[in-house]
């Protein structure tokens, strides 16, 4: 993070763009969508693994994701929380998809890291934390399932700090383990929160406490689970870093919340930790000069294309981070690589599949752009100046090769992946095969 920056303007400094990042089901989707509901995107939350007519979760849209119950590509989603304006991007946690995750990482500001309570930290997660710490990423952690058999909490966080390299700083502390939990004491806010097994779309109860010596805890925790977690909170505040914004900021720390999404629990409080403790709109790194949020003149680049997102119409649409200025609807810019000027004439904001016309947009935001074609990984778009946003990684065409015999072929009894399927397969996440170039883009 830059220091000494100007202050924002209150439009661009109230966004926050971060990516969701976890092993495979660790309960990533199934948290993008209680973020949904808590920002009043969705009435009701859906499930990852629906069946018969419950509803199905927006960020898995794709049929194969429908089906298999496991996110294949990034999909983004803008909504407010308060009075903040929330960008997040749900990503793949299977290897096989991490090309889409790790452009993605370019588009954000912070990332929230999701473990498993019984698993701890897996193999794809310290992958992707890499990538975050490659790119100075602040992470905020949620540890979900506590609601189920998990580990100790002490444990959960030895591993966190020994494996990653990383500082952790407790947020939220959890009050009993799987059958006996029952919710979680908000260190930053001296609240009880507890937990409501019965609706999972209920906001969960808070109760105001002065202080861990208040003897209103003793009215809702029953004792033995008290004793236990006055215990382990003594032992926390002696051996674990207080939160530290500026540490966090840099990626040496992340506060940690404790929850279980699937009971819409310890949502709202991690939401809280996002508005609160996650950065603004940082500068993007780019040639001949990085580009500020502040700055007047807009710029952007693409960091994605989707196909056929709306299977009704063969169509393409290349996700844009904005890194600079104030956009409108109907605004010229000019696509730097070919040098060709384009009216942004149908410009959209993301709800995972479903979309709205963006009359405008600001530093932070996510916009669609339809196009034929003309835009691809990696191209900014500017209002004349020729800049070019540097860090987005390109993959060699062998890797993807290796991915398709090994996942697309028993999907779709693909023998050989030649070329041309390469390219059917690949374009169904807007990725483009040439062999002349050995690359994708």
């Amino acid at each position: 993070m830059l220091d000494n920056r100007p202050t924002l303007p209150p439009e661009i400094a109230r966004r926050r763009t971060f990516a969701i990042i976890s092993h495979p089901d660790a309960g990533k989707t199934t948290l993008t969508e209680k973020f949904l509901l808590y920002g009043g995107a969705i009435q009701m939350a859906g499930q990852v693994r629906a069946k018969g007519e419950a509803r199905r979760t927006r960020s898995d849209f794709m049929k194969m994701e429908q089906d298999r119950g496991i996110s294949v590509s990034a999909s983004a989603m803008s909504f407010d929380f308060k009075t903040f304006r929330f960008n997040l991007v749900d990503t793949p946690g299977h290897s096989d998809f991490s090309e889409d995750t790790y452009r993605t990482l370019t588009a954000v500001d912070a990332a929230v890291m999701v473990i498993d309570g019984a698993k701890g930290v897996e193999s794809q997660t310290q992958k992707l934390f890499e990538g975050c710490r490659m790119r100075d990423l602040p992470i905020l952690t949620f540890c979900n399932k506590m609601d189920r058999e998990s580990r100790d909490t002490f444990d959960i966080i030895d591993e966190i700090q020994q494996n990653l390299a990383i500082d952790v700083t407790p947020a939220s502390w959890p009050i009993g383990r799987g059958r006996d939990f029952i919710g979680t004491y908000d260190l930053l806010r001296d609240q009880l929160e507890l937990m409501d097994r019965a609706d999972r779309n209920k906001v969960s109860g808070s109760i105001k406490i002065n202080g861990l010596d208040d003897p209103a805890l003793a009215e809702h925790v029953p004792a033995e689970l008290l004793e236990v977690f006055l215990e382990e909170i003594e032992m926390a505040k002696e051996l674990l870093p207080k939160m530290d914004h500026q540490a966090l900021l840099d990626g040496t720390m992340t506060p940690i919340w404790f929850g279980s999404a699937i009971n819409s629990f310890g949502v709202q409080e991690l939401m809280q930790g996002i508005a609160d403790f996650g950065p603004e709109p940082q500068p993007q790194r780019a040639e001949p000069r990085f580009l500020a949020p502040e700055e007047l003149k807009v710029a952007g680049f693409v960091f994605k294309v989707q196909a056929n997102m709306d299977p009704k119409h063969r169509d393409r649409v290349a996700f844009v981070r904005l890194a600079s200025g104030h956009f409108k609807r109907g605004m010229k810019l000019t696509h730097v690589r070919s040098k060709k000027q384009m009216a942004i004439s149908n410009p959209v904001l993301f709800l995972a599949a479903d979309r709205e016309l963006a009359e405008e947009a600001w530093a932070g935001d996510i916009i669609g752009i339809p196009n034929h074609g003309q835009l691809r990984i990696g191209d900014t778009l500017t209002e004349g100046e020729t800049l070019r946003v540097t860090g987005i990684p390109s993959f060699d065409v062998s890797t993807i090769k290796v991915c398709l015999k090994s996942t697309v072929r028993p999907w779709l009894s693909v023998s050989t992946p030649s070329s041309k399927t390469c390219n059917r397969i690949l374009n169904t996440s807007g990725w483009a095969f040439s062999t002349s170039s050995n690359k994708t883009t």
